[in-house]
């Protein structure tokens, strides 16, 4: 078998046969799964499948609406990246595959548009009033992408999505009950400060580039108060929630939570102006995550869903 040589750009011999361009599309489809923005979409994916065993989702359709919330998020991700590709070559963003050229701008694109179209029917596999829900969340989403970021109200597709995905999972239960609402108003509540924080590390460049929503409205400072405000209030909503009262344990929960937010709005500028606010409020907004689970959790084991 031949093996056909090419001179790169740097004077070296490359392979551009068979192994040379099984290299290549490994290389495209690593590229393709990092425009997905795969961190956040694991992270939801994740937190959607411990939301769905706590609210007594079964095996199988809990692996349905999973597969509906991971076609969605890839959908999401891809839609993003193709929308932002002439600002993140603008800002020289080498961490972006279309930035760079790695990819074809009709590859993310055909890509978006396979996942949004795979979303409906997993999403409809759990229940009509189910999918529906979900399929509202994610046009929700591509709401934001295509136009509510730039505006004053690029909060709401955060605070519906999000908020909403509670119910997405309940109702594809027998029955198909919906959720109390202090768990919708805790992950709307807590989905808004994470849009304020996930600003934080590109907010200058944003204003830079003319992407002004809310947080970027604010400024920095600004988003932080936002940030910390939104995510101790969901806090305090899924700490009261489920039972009406604040127990000892919660109360001392609340209360270090509100100094972690104290400590990243009236810190230090030095401090304010680094990266310790993003990452303090991140540490927040996970752990107020894993409450919204046991919160779900003890709804659950008592039987009192709506």
């Amino acid at each position: 078998m031949s093996v056909v040589h090419a001179t790169t750009d740097e004077g070296t011999d490359g392979l551009v046969g068979p192994a040379g361009q099984g290299r290549g599309e490994r290389s495209a489809l690593v590229a393709l799964l990092k425009t997905a923005h795969p961190v956040p979409a694991v992270a939801v994916t994740a937190v959607s499948a411990l939301l769905a065993a706590a609210v007594g989702l079964g095996p199988a359709a809990g692996a349905r609406a999973m597969a509906a919330v991971a076609a969605g998020q890839l959908s999401i991700g891809w839609c993003n990246d193709r929308i932002d590709m002439r600002r993140d070559r603008a800002a020289g963003r080498r961490d972006k595959p279309l930035a760079v050229g790695a990819l074809r701008p009709g590859t993310v694109g055909a890509a978006a548009l396979v996942a949004l179209l795979a979303c409906v029917p997993l999403s409809l596999a759990c229940g009509f009033r189910a999918g529906a829900v979900h399929l509202g969340c994610v046009a929700a989403a591509w709401a934001y992408n295509l136009w509510l970021k730039r505006t004053i109200v690029s909060w709401v597709p955060y605070a519906v999505a999000f908020g909403l995905l509670p119910a997405f999972l309940t109702l594809a239960l027998p029955g198909s009950p919906w959720p109390p609402p202090w768990l919708i108003a805790a992950a709307g509540l807590l989905a808004t400060g994470a849009h304020f924080a996930n600003v934080l590390p590109d907010i200058e460049d944003d204003l830079a580039e003319g992407v002004r929503g809310l947080p970027q409205r604010l400024g920095r400072r600004g988003s932080i108060a936002g940030a910390a405000i939104l995510t101790f209030a969901s806090c305090v909503v899924v700490t009261v929630g489920p039972t009406g009262s604040v127990t000892r344990s919660g109360g001392v929960l609340i209360a270090v939570t509100l100094t972690m937010c104290l400590v990243s709005v009236a810190g230090p500028t030095e401090l304010v102006e680094g990266r310790l606010p993003f990452l303090v409020i991140l540490g927040v907004a996970g752990v107020d995550a894993v409450l919204l689970v046991l919160a779900s959790r003890t709804q659950a084991a008592g039987q009192a869903w709506p």
